[in-house]
């Protein structure tokens, strides 16, 4: 019998992006191609400087880019997933499926 390992779903979880705020940023982002500051603000109900610090840890990551400009007259700021956030965003979305089917398939739910 050998002593090897099966990983659990869970264990692959990345911290950066499934924190509830940031995977909701990366899902945004994705869908939307490129998403304003504002909107993101207001549809995660967070406070400018809440989404900034998130948005950081996701630059930083390399997850995101962030373009700042101008629409008119009023400063913008948008954001958009590059291609290693949507790599995360995919590999994360797939861990959650293994841990929907893991549970589902015990019959308790």
């Amino acid at each position: 019998m050998t002593d090897e390992r099966v990983e659990h779903p869970v264990t692959g979880l990345d911290e950066t992006v499934h924190q509830r705020v940031r995977l909701g940023i990366l899902t945004i982002a994705h869908e939307a191609r490129r998403v304003e500051f504002g909107y993101l603000r207001d549809h995660l109900g967070l406070t400018a400087g809440n989404l900034s610090k998130h948005l950081s840890v996701l630059e930083a990551a390399g997850l995101v880019g962030i373009e700042k400009g101008y629409e008119g007259k009023r400063a913008r700021t948008w954001i958009t997933l590059t291609a290693a956030g949507s790599r995360a965003l995919a590999e994360e979305i797939e861990r959650l499926k293994q841990l929907i089917s893991r549970v589902e398939s015990t019959g308790n739910v």
